[in-house]
């Protein structure tokens, strides 16, 4: 995930795009559809 985040985030220590949810794992947000 962290090279992954390399590859595709601006600010891969502040993910937009990568999400961590807590006790689950990873969500992928679509950044052109709100939440």
């Amino acid at each position: 995930i962290r090279r992954l985040r390399t590859k595709i985030e601006e600010d891969p220590s502040n993910p937009k795009y990568i999400m961590t949810v807590r006790g689950k794992g990873y969500k992928f947000r679509d950044p052109g559809k709100e939440d």
